[in-house]
């Protein structure tokens, strides 16, 4: 049965993601089933999602745009097809129907979901973004954003314009995987887990969850200027993509109101840090990020009515710089 995120609630009114199912990796070998060649791959991303955001980030921050191509979908979901009640992510029918999204240049694809019928007759998983997609043997390699932005990192650096930047590097590989494990579940999922649980009770212990790891954050950012030390790391853009959303659309929509991020000031000015490195403001567009959340999810806001604030100029300065990096 077709499904969307909002779906995935467990009997108890707790959110309960599953896992992405397409796991293959790309290789720097030459020799692997995947190889890193130049060209051959294409991202599928929506700028409303934070997971697929994290992909995006890296092809821009590593310089590998012009090694994989990528496509936007646009921001609302829509029906899939029309004998189901499915919702998901659609491709616009041309360049003009909405700014910042484009038609499928390489498969024709009306809806994300037919690219995942086109890769597996048999899939009955979501439909989710991001997608790595292989050109050559035309099929998903990869639709988990944590692997793929690994293999951004590291497989593709023969090609990238930015190999020097690692940001999962040797020394630290196991402080980042330890930060990840709780920023994941208690701040990525965590808004999730707030904003989608059907009981009250769910949401007490998600939004209790939530807020100690968002304290944890601010009181080790007063410390040092990234999560992991004074080195930009894969932890920081997965904590990004979440933050940059947080007041614009979880404090509302997901009913994360507790403290806003913009009260706490290790916390802004990190948000702001990680939005100014070169490329990274081009991976946020907030009309689509807005426009996805409130619009998507009729049985949350049937109305989808787009509040208008709070507009924070992520770009005005900032007081990083007082640590060493």
């Amino acid at each position: 049965m077709s499904r969307s995120s909002i779906e995935e609630v467990s009997e108890s009114g707790a959110f309960a993601r599953t896992p992405s199912k397409f796991r293959n990796f790309v290789s720097h070998d030459p020799n692997s089933p995947f190889p890193a060649e130049s060209g051959r791959y294409h991202l599928y991303i929506g700028y409303g999602c934070p997971w697929a955001c994290r992909c995006l980030s890296y092809l821009r921050i590593k310089g590998l745009d012009k090694v994989i191509s990528f496509t936007v979908v646009k921001s609302e979901w829509e029906k899939t097809k029309e004998n189901d009640e499915h919702i998901g992510w659609v491709f616009p029918s041309s360049d003009d129907e909405e700014p910042g999204a484009e038609p499928d240049p390489i498969n024709g694809a009306k809806t994300v979901r037919e690219l995942y019928e086109l890769a597996s007759r048999d899939y009955n998983g979501k439909y989710s973004v991001p997608v790595l997609w292989d050109k050559k043997l035309n099929t998903i390699v990869n639709n988990e954003s944590s692997e793929i932005i690994r293999m951004l990192n590291s497989e593709f650096n023969d090609l990238a314009e930015n190999a020097a930047l690692d940001l999962y590097p040797p020394h630290l590989k196991s402080k980042i995987d330890e930060v990840n494990e709780w920023i994941y579940e208690g701040i990525n999922n965590g808004v999730y887990r707030c904003g989608f649980a059907k009981k009250q009770g769910p949401y007490n212990e998600a939004i209790e969850k939530l807020y100690k790891a968002l304290d944890r954050c601010e009181e080790i950012l007063s410390r040092q200027r990234y999560i992991c030390g004074n080195t930009l790391t894969e932890a920081d853009i997965r904590l990004f993509v979440t933050l940059i959303r947080f007041d614009e659309v979880y404090a509302v929509h997901f009913k994360c109101n507790k403290r806003l991020i913009r009260e706490y000031p290790n916390l802004l000015n990190y948000t702001k840090d990680i939005f100014q490195i070169p490329d990274m403001s081009s991976t946020v567009n907030m009309d689509h990020i807005k426009r996805h959340y409130y619009g998507s999810h009729p049985s949350m806001d049937p109305f989808g009515i787009i509040p208008v604030g709070p507009n924070i100029d992520y770009s005005s300065p900032h007081d990083r710089s007082r640590f060493s990096s």
